[in-house]
Order: C-alpha cells, then structure tokens, then sequence
C-alpha cells in the first residue's frame, strides 16, 4: 500500500458546501470502513480538508474520491500527495504497514 496526504480544497461558497458536508463524511467512512483512511478534517481556515490515507495506488484513491459527494457536485479539487511514512508512532505500525 501507498501512502498519501490528500488535499481537498473548496471551489464553491460554503453555502454550497454546508447542505454536503454528512453526505461527505458518510462517504468518508466507506473509505475508514476499506482500511484506507486513516483521519480526516477540515482545514482551519475552513475553505477545504486535509485526509491521511493509503491505497494499492494513485489511481485507485483518485478512482475513490471521485465518488465523494464535493467531487460530484463539482465544488471541491483534489491534490493528492504520495509520501513514505519512515517515521511514525508505535500505535501507527500496523496501519502504515499493512499488518
């Protein structure tokens, strides 16, 4: 598995993102739910959110959040980031390897 930072950054008023923001988290727990998601959260100030995650690879996370809500709705993009997690917690081993 790959690891990534994820970057979601509004396009839209938050007037648009307010009445998708459950639909968006519930979307987010299908990815807790497969093991690829590690957290998530908006960003402060609150024009995006930031998610840690892994997956087999880009293309597949890409393939993922192109069924998130903001994506659909067209008031979101997406930056993802590729990093390798040599250092970590003790409690983060298993999730970042795989265990």
């Amino acid at each position: 598995m790959l690891h990534f930072v994820v970057e979601i950054t509004f396009t839209a008023e938050l007037s648009r993102i307010e009445p998708i923001v459950a639909a968006h988290r519930a979307f987010l727990q299908v990815g807790y739910d497969r093991g690829w998601l590690l957290m998530s959260g908006p960003k402060n100030p609150r024009d995006g959110g930031m998610v840690v995650a892994r997956a087999p690879g880009k293309a597949e996370l890409e393939a993922f959040f192109r069924d998130d809500p903001y994506a659909q709705a067209g008031v979101a993009t997406y930056r993802f980031t590729e990093f390798n997690p040599v250092k970590r917690q003790a409690f983060l081993e298993n999730w970042a390897t795989g265990a």
